[in-house]
């Protein structure tokens, strides 16, 4: 199977996290989610970040955390912020990192739905606003649409069937 590293991309509650800890779980490998790197290394989280500081700030903290978790080969599985992948530079640091960049394609309503679930609004700033957050998903489509592969989210998918997904990818491509 492809050693390449795996960065997850997609809407927030689209389930980067769940499904790259079931990745990484299958595949025997480390997981990093890009926000608990952003809060090791910045000492606060995003929230805090884009709060305190403005989302401008965070975004550059997110590109640094990305950058050293992909030097330091920390983790074989990562799943990003929602945002970080709509940046340039932190595609091509993927890209020149040798990583396969992974789109969980959710339908917003999904996304949205498994916000409200968590409770987590309020700790997500771009989803505090519904029409707002509506808005970010259909601008960040674009950006998404760039990843390597694309894996569709259905609401009875599971994390470890979209996992083998990924990983079938994984052995297809050695």
């Amino acid at each position: 199977m492809s050693r390449r590293p795996v960065v997850i991309t997609g809407f927030m509650g689209a389930g980067k996290t769940t499904v790259g800890r079931a990745l990484a779980n299958l595949l025997g490998e480390t997981f990093i989610d890009l926000d608990d790197a952003v809060r090791e290394f910045e000492g606060r989280g995003p929230r805090e970040l884009i709060d305190e500081e403005g989302e401008q700030y965070f975004r550059e903290a997110e590109t640094r955390a990305l950058r050293l978790v992909l030097e330091r080969g920390e983790a074989r599985v990562v799943a990003t912020g929602g945002g970080a992948w709509t940046l340039a530079r932190n595609r091509s640091l993927t890209a020149s990192h040798g990583c396969l960049s992974v789109w969980l394609d959710a339908p917003f309503d999904l996304c949205l739905r498994r916000i409200d679930t968590e409770g987590a609004r309020d700790s997500r700033p771009n989803a505090r606003d519904a029409e707002r957050a509506a808005r970010l998903y259909e601008e960040r489509l674009a950006a998404y649409r760039q990843a390597d592969m694309r894996v569709n989210v259905a609401p009875e998918a599971g994390a470890e069937e979209l996992a083998e997904e990924i990983a079938a990818a994984l052995r297809a491509r050695r």
